[in-house]
């Protein structure tokens, strides 16, 4: 997937342990997800864009977290490191706000590194935005990492979402009121959040 999106709230956050799947194509992707085995042998992960984590309270959710339409290309320290500790960190911000809404994606463009036979592209940044509130209350954070050299505080990795945007060519927030949407898409503001 190009990037996902979906709503975390507070009775999807379980510690429910279940088996761990394997990978399967994306049933509902008529125009076929990659093969999971483009990843064998590549030096990369297999990263979800929705974490399985997120979706522990029902077998269903979990198993469609496995489906190669949510998995991305990710370094293992990466992966295992600073973007677990933002999945961890979206967890406790459920917990604390109430729901949060959530797109991830990687960022890319023709000339990144490909594996597999399918030609998997491997994105150099990943982001995450995560929106609560409505209206005057809408909160933002934007999150964009690159997979090397990960490892400083989370905050060290905020951005505008007009700067994603532009990075992208993606508008995420086309259905917002044009003076919120500007608002919102320019700042970078922590401090509603506690970090």
């Amino acid at each position: 997937a190009e990037w996902v999106a979906y709503a975390l709230k507070r009775d999807h956050l379980s510690n429910i342990d279940r088996k761990r799947p394997y990978f399967i194509e994306d049933p509902k992707v008529r125009t076929k997800s990659a093969d999971w085995r483009n990843y064998k042998g590549s030096g990369y992960d297999r990263g979800h864009l929705v974490p399985a984590g997120d979706r522990r309270f029902s077998e269903f959710a979990y198993k469609e977290t496995f489906y190669t339409s949510n998995i991305a290309p990710q370094l293992n320290e990466f992966n295992s490191g600073i973007w677990n500790d933002l999945e961890k960190q979206l967890r406790n911000w459920c917990r604390r706000y109430g729901t949060l809404y959530v797109i991830t994606g990687g960022v890319l463009d023709p000339s990144l590194e490909r594996i597999g036979e399918e030609d998997v592209a491997v994105p150099d940044y990943y982001y995450k935005i995560i929106a609560r509130g409505s209206g005057e209350e809408l909160r933002v954070l934007c999150f964009l990492m690159s997979q090397e050299n990960s490892a400083s505080p989370l905050v060290r990795y905020l951005v505008s979402i007009d700067d994603l945007e532009s990075l992208t060519g993606i508008d995420f927030f086309p259905g917002l009121q044009d003076n919120l949407e500007n608002r919102v898409e320019a700042q970078v503001e922590p401090s509603a959040w506690k970090f």
